[in-house]
Formats: structure tokens, sequence, C-alpha cells
């Protein structure tokens, strides 16, 4: 941040008792597209107004406690109704704003291209509240850049920007004339009508168009066709009458929007798990990694617990061991789970200590992620395996004690109380003394609701990521056994052997026992799928799409 940036400057005392306002432009609809000074303007908020869509994409950046009122613009039927609570945007803005406090107005798109942001700007500037504006990529400009259809050439193509809700006669004549590229907003149901206006005003029939539903979200829906062609195209693939006519689109005319082109340029919807719902059954903080990384894919990660964390039934010997730490009784602690770290980071901060408590302790992390948790807590890792994450994989990195170099014999391993015994058992083969300590025990989580449970039997989702043998368990358990739709994924053989067991058949085997790497494998037949459905002519579904009892393959 640039601390001499007049957007980051620090208040006035007068300034701030008149409260603030930020219009924001949270951008078409993919949160990733927001700015840095977005971020920055919804952390420090006092108050949150937007539409449940725009509320939806900026609600992860605000802080804990802001307040979101619920904005209902007050039209003819609720006035006549007589409820006196509904109250519009500017209303809500101005009542918190004279109140002294920072609101954040959030707007699709930018505040001055898309909606009718300027004029609750200009009831801020009439009762002398001070506000600013934080630009947003527009809707016009960033669904066409999504979709795969550049809006300008080398030549400079002209570019005219239209809103079909409120284009006049002479708007349509105007860009009917011209030889540039038109940028139309509208409705699904309003696309043949808007492109019957420019054909009408002297646009041939035969200029292609490119018509996007959705833009810049895993539901994103482009068409090509032509002026002429288009209501046919939409008949043909019955995409209409449907109840989704209402929604917005972005139609781009004019020669850049050529199917060929887009074929080439289709950067977004042709991501290996485009708009696949992927299930991911873990505990929500182990889940966040992986679902960040299946949205870079392009799939729509639905995570699910099927465990839950709870402490140990008898406290006493994990008190006795971290007390252990700190009096010097052990050589090495050993962390085979995140959930290990978080339960030794809790009782820590019970007892008032920090990661200082570990000074002159070898310290052991079975993998990545439970390594990442140890440097949260301020602590790195003196051990993570070089090959395989696992605890065959740390034991084959782990030093045999020797008595020469090792003023202590003793490791402590903080463990869930299901955990297997084979690192207790190589660690005493390599001469070493174990404190096995119950930090924390797993319980089958509660069950999801009732649609997503209707979802996992009748095929909703399109695959399921199985990290472990309880996971698979547990989800059958609480959930119902997944559709054989549902592309199953799994992180090594003894969890596809589980998944087996219960009926199900594995789709795909990851190369190593990492999650990331199941999840690059999922990537990899998911764009496997797409190449061979393309190469055969035939358009490109996700599972969920697919004619009961078609035949799957098996890849590892």
């Amino acid at each position: 941040m640039n601390p001499t940036s007049p957007t980051t400057s620090p208040l006035s005392p007068a300034f701030a008792a008149h409260g603030h306002v930020t219009f924001l432009g949270a951008g078409p609809g993919d949160p990733g597209l927001l700015t840095l000074r977005a971020v920055e303007a919804l952390a420090g908020a006092d108050v949150l107004i937007a539409e449940p869509e725009v509320l939806e994409v900026v609600r992860g950046h605000a802080r804990a406690g802001v307040s979101t009122p619920e904005l209902t613009v007050v039209d003819e039927a609720s006035t006549t109704a007589g409820v006196p609570v509904l109250r519009d945007a500017a209303n809500l803005v101005m009542e918190a704003a004279r109140g002294g406090r920072r609101v954040v107005r959030a707007v699709t798109g930018d505040p001055g291209l898309d909606g009718n942001a300027g004029a609750e700007m200009l009831v801020c500037a009439a009762e002398g509240i001070p506000f600013e504006v934080v630009p947003g990529v527009a809707t016009a400009v960033g669904v066409p850049a999504y979709a795969g259809v550049p809006l300008r050439d080398a030549q400079g193509t002209d570019v005219r920007f239209v809103d079909a809700r409120t284009a006049d006669e002479r708007c349509w004549t105007e860009v009917g004339a011209s030889d540039g590229t038109v940028v139309v907003s509208t409705s699904l149901d309003s696309v043949a009508a808007a492109a019957g206006e420019l054909v009408a005003a002297g646009r041939k029939p035969d200029t292609p168009l490119t018509v996007t539903i959705g833009g810049t979200t895993t539901r994103q829906r482009t068409w090509n066709a032509t002026l002429g062609t288009i209501a046919q195209v939409f008949k043909q693939g019955k995409v209409l009458p449907s109840p989704e006519g209402h929604r917005p689109v972005i139609a781009v005319v004019g020669e850049r929007s050529a199917p060929a082109q887009r074929d080439q340029l289709s950067w977004f919807e042709s991501k290996p798990l485009f708009g696949w719902r992927v299930l991911v059954p873990r505990t929500k903080e182990q889940a966040a990694s992986l679902s960040d990384q299946l949205r870079s894919y392009g799939a729509v990660p639905h995570e699910v617990p099927t465990i839950a964390v709870e402490p140990p039934r008898t406290p006493q010997q994990m008190e006795r061991a971290v007390k252990g730490l700190v009096t010097g009784r052990y050589e090495w602690i050993a962390f085979t789970s995140v959930n290990a770290v978080k339960a030794v980071r809790e009782k820590f901060e019970e007892y008032g200590l920090d990661a200082r408590a570990f000074a002159g302790i070898k310290v052991a992390a079975v993998g990545e992620q439970t390594a990442a948790a140890l440097v949260d807590f301020g602590v790195k890792p003196d051990l993570v395996p070089s090959g395989e994450q696992s605890a065959a994989g740390l034991l084959e990195d782990w030093p045999p004690y020797d008595p020469v170099f090792d003023p202590i014999d003793r490791v402590f391993l903080p463990r869930a109380d299901i955990a297997t015994e084979t690192l207790v058992a190589g660690l005493i083969e390599l001469g070493w003394e174990v404190d096995d300590v119950t930090a924390y025990r797993t319980v089958r989580a509660s069950p999801p609701p009732a649609d997503t449970r209707e979802a996992i039997k009748g095929g909703g989702f399109d695959a399921v990521l199985f990290t472990s043998s309880s996971t698979v368990r547990n989800l059958v358990g609480i959930a119902g056994k997944p559709h054989n739709v549902t592309v199953i994924a799994c992180i090594g053989p003894a969890t596809a052997k589980t998944a087996e067991e219960h009926g199900l058949r594995v789709d795909v085997l990851s190369p190593e026992p990492s999650v990331h790497k199941l999840a690059e494998a999922l990537a990899d037949f998911g764009l496997r799928r797409r190449e061979a459905a393309l190469e055969a002519g035939d358009p490109v579904t996700r599972p969920s799409e697919r004619r009961p009892g078609a035949r799957r393959r098996r890849t590892t």
C-alpha cells in the first residue's frame, strides 16, 4: 500500500464525524476481479450495502461484525401495502453515513458505467456527505474478456456500448450505421429483439454475434450465432423459453466475436473442470487450499465436513506432555496433521505460551500442509519428508537415536485417537522412546443439508474427492453413496480399496498421496474427457449431464 495515496490516508476528525461513503465496483461476478483498493475499503467498512448477488462476491473481504442491512427498493405496491420497513439504497446509505459510519455501497461492475450509482452520489453531495469512488471491472468489458471475445483489433476497431433497456430509435440507428463492434447489455429473452433492431438499422443479418450469460463465473455459457440466426439457435438449443429469460447477458456484435476466433481465445470456458460441481469431503479448514486449487481449474467446490474434531476425553495426558515440552523432556515433537498442530497451539494459548516454547526441540511435520500450519504458528519444521508425505515417508528420513549426539531419547507424538501405529512402531525400531498422546478425537460429522444429500445420491455432483478411507466411510454414512455418474477420485490405493468396498467405481487415482496431486489428477481426467468430446465432434458436457448408462473410462 502506498502510504501517500490520497485514497488511503487517515481521516481527519471532522471528516470521520460526518461519516463517509465508498461507492465500490464489485466487477461482473468473479471475486478475483476485485481491486486491491476495493479489498482495502471493504476491510474498513462499518456498513456494507449491496444487492444479494453482489454481497456474495464482496462479503468475504469485510471484517467480522460488519452490518449488512437488507436492501429493498420501495415501489408503489409496497407503499400501498403500508409496509414501513422497506427502504431504498440511497436511504440506507444516508442513514448510516449521517451516523458517522464508514459505508461501502457495492454495485455490480463499475459504479460509473453499470447501474445508477450516480444518483446516490448526488444525494451524498447534496447533504455534504464525503464520498469516494473505487472503480471496478465493467460488466460490458469483463464479460467479453472471459468469453474470449476481444473488442478491438490492431486497426483500432470502433467500440460502441448499448443498454438495450434504455436505447431509443436514434441510438439503434447510430450503431446500426457503424461497422464497429457493438456491446449490448440486455436480457436473455430480449437478445433476439436487440438483434432485430440492429438489422433494421442497417447491420447485415450475417454479422457474427456472441451471447454470454453468467459472465466471469463458473455458470458462464456463451452461444455463437449471427444477428439473423440467434433466435433460431436459441429455439433449437431449447435455451428459450426459460425461467432464466430475465437474466442479464452481454451480446457482442461484429467480426471480433467470430466463432472461429473464439475457438482459439475461449480460455475460461475451456478450463479442464469448467462448471464441474466437485464435492470436497473434508473439514472446512483442511478444504480451503484444495478448494482454491479446484477453482483455478474452473470447478465449483462444495465442502462437506465428514469429521468433527473434539478435545480428548481425558486431557491430563496432553497437559503433562505440553508441560514436558517446556521442561526439556523431549528431543523431538512430530506432527502428523494440521489438527495436531491446532490442538497443541490451543493448549499453548491456554497456558500463555507461544512458539518460543519450541526452542531447543526438533520439530517434524508429516507433509506440506502440516508444515504450513506450523509456519503460521511461528515454527519452522526441522524435518519434512523428502518423498511420500505420510508416516512411512517421515520414517524414511527420520534419524536413528544416537546416544552420542542426542542428549534425550524421547519423542512427543500428539495425534488423533484413531491414528495408526505405523509411526510409533517405526520410531521405536529406530531406538526412540515415544509418548503417544491423544491430542484430539475425530467423530463423524452431522449429516449435510437435505438438498446436498439429494445431490450426492441423485447425481448432482460431477466428482467427489476422497482424501482418506475415513472420508469414504463417513460420507457414505452421513449422506449416502454417490451416484454412478459421479467421477470418483481417490488419494491412494488404500482409499480406493475402501471406495470399491462401498460399491464405488474409482475413476481417478492420485499418482502421489497428496491432495494437490489428487486435484491435478482430476483436472487431467477432465481435460482428456473434454479433448475426446471435441475430437469426436460431441458437445462438451459435465459428468452430471451424461446420459444414464453411459460408459466411463477408468484412469490412473
